[in-house]
């Protein structure tokens, strides 16, 4: 395994982060926060206008063509900057449509989900203990139409989405199905999340659905294992930013006559945050280079959502309490770093949760990658 990035990769990396770095300064994202969308159009316009949105998605369908690589740089990238826009839904639900979808869902979808024309999410979590890749959900077919049955929680950006990818259960397996969130059928109720972005609780009764793909788990699996991948890096990226911005603060803020950074306590709580972030860079990749590479990940992809679940919280942890006091002030720019930190390390399931995932897996005999 290579994990050394590309020219292009390096590219992309440069690009994202410089777009990221101007738009997305403290004050910018104080003040789309307090709007009633809370995603950052102008950012948004950004990212559309430069690829970057559509860096994953086929070129024959408006995107870049570039593969899943890229597209976990630019997500490592907004969580470094913590950018208040929903990148990893809409791209990711976007790659399963043009993966598994008609020719006709793909060419409706697919371009204008590349130039940011149309905003897509997924609804992946449900109400109770998360059960990954078995969805509560139902969808029945009737009279040759399909129609979606139960809820979906916590559907990022769901107020703004024009479809939502769901995962329901049929009568041959868990398939993907194309709802549109405005029709009869569905409910929304809106709330706040952990990150003050605004995402939904979908309630379905016998709302109109389009399968996308197999109804034999396939696609679910598919989409599970990449987004599991996009929260973690993700998570590296605001775990990385928490670091950079306490480095800042420590080498500034001085006691007894010396910087913060220099106290022996204070130098081994960074040293801890250095072996968590590289134990969740190097599963991360691991884990993006088997699928990138269409190898079996085996473990890999659970490993490395456990490492960025686990490992995660604690850097953001860590970082808000060596800022001492101002850690705790809630307009400080690195408390956001730990709101974000607490709502990955939460999305489809904790970290308890990834460890009997894993250890059910080990037990049903599924190869290790090492």
């Amino acid at each position: 395994m290579d994990f050394t990035f590309s020219e292009e990769q390096e590219a992309v990396r440069g690009l994202a982060a410089d777009v990221f770095a101007a738009r997305s300064r403290p004050e910018r994202i104080t003040e789309v926060e307090s709007s009633a969308e809370r995603i950052d159009r102008e950012l948004w316009r950004e990212l559309a206008g430069t690829g970057l949105l559509g860096i994953a998605l086929p070129e024959n369908l408006g995107g870049g063509g570039t593969g899943l690589a890229e597209l976990y740089v630019l997500l490592e990238e907004q969580g470094r900057h913590v950018a208040p826009v929903p990148v990893w839904p809409h791209v990711l639900g976007a790659l399963a449509i043009s993966e598994f979808g008609t020719r006709q869902q793909r060419e409706a979808l697919v371009p204008s989900a590349a130039d940011g024309s149309r905003i897509l999410t997924v609804g992946l979590e449900e109400f109770g203990p998360y059960v990954a890749g078995e969805p509560s959900t139902t969808a029945i077919e009737v009279d040759g139409a399909w129609q979606v049955h139960g809820a979906k929680a916590a559907v990022p950006a769901a107020h703004a989405a024009e479809r939502v990818l769901v995962s329901a259960n049929t009568d041959t397996g868990p398939a993907l199905f194309l709802v549109d969130p405005e029709v009869a059928g569905v409910t929304a109720q809106q709330a706040e999340s952990t990150t003050r972005e605004i995402c939904a609780n979908l309630t379905f009764d016998a709302a109109p659905a389009e399968p996308v793909g197999p109804a034999d788990g396939t696609a679910v699996r598919w989409l599970l294992e990449r987004v599991e991948l996009a929260l973690a890096a993700a998570q590296l990226g605001v775990g990385e930013g928490a670091v950079r911005q306490a480095v800042t603060y420590l080498n500034g803020r001085t006691q007894f006559g010396r910087p913060l950074a220099t106290f022996q306590a204070v130098t081994h709580q960074l040293a801890d945050c250095y072996i968590d972030l590289e134990a969740m860079r190097v599963t991360l990749w691991q884990a993006v280079w088997l699928l990138a590479n269409g190898e079996d990940p085996g473990t890999a992809v659970l490993v490395a959502k456990w490492w960025a679940t686990d490992g995660g919280q604690r850097v953001v942890h860590r970082t808000q309490h060596v800022h001492g006091g101002i850690g705790v002030d809630t307009d400080y720019p690195v408390h956001r770093h730990l709101l974000w930190g607490k709502q990955l390390a939460a999305t489809l399931g904790g970290a308890s949760s990834d460890l009997a995932r894993l250890g059910a897996q080990l037990a049903a005999g599924v190869e290790v990658v090492a």
